[in-house]
């Protein structure tokens, strides 16, 4: 599962750099967005609650090793290898929930500065017009 987690966090952090500058690319990646978000209903929260029950199980495995860990006092091997893996797989798991959250953010956000971008030279021609009238 590691290797697939830190593909989707390359991934995630390749979109938000698109979203970042413009670019050619950020139309087509701001399309498939709002595909994802529009047309497809709760699928985006649904994966999100998914991953967010995944981490909580892992969570919960590292708190049961370590009890597990401090009432026999001594550390053993397995569990140690155990433990690290969970570690892994919990904070890339947490840094794709956040950069996930972070997507649609910047999605929302880069949508309302482009709708606003195509009003501005409309709002221009109108206070021209109200000046030239008064």
């Amino acid at each position: 599962m590691t290797p697939l987690l830190f593909v989707l966090v390359i991934a995630e952090i390749n979109v938000i750099l698109v979203l970042l500058f413009r670019t050619p690319l950020r139309k087509l990646v701001m399309f498939v967005l709002d595909c994802l978000k529009e047309g497809r209903g709760p699928i985006m929260s649904t994966v999100g609650m998914t991953l967010f029950a995944v981490l909580m199980s892992s969570v919960y495995s590292i708190m049961r090793i370590q009890k597990r860990s401090m009432e026999t006092g001594a550390v053993n091997q397995t569990d140690q290898v155990l433990l690290a893996n969970h570690i892994l797989d919990s904070s890339l798991m947490g840094f794709c929930l956040f950069l996930g959250l972070m997507i649609d953010r910047l999605h929302y956000y880069v949508k309302r500065f482009d709708d606003s971008e195509h009003i501005k030279p409309c709002y221009k021609t109108m206070q021209t017009y109200e000046t030239e009238s008064d």
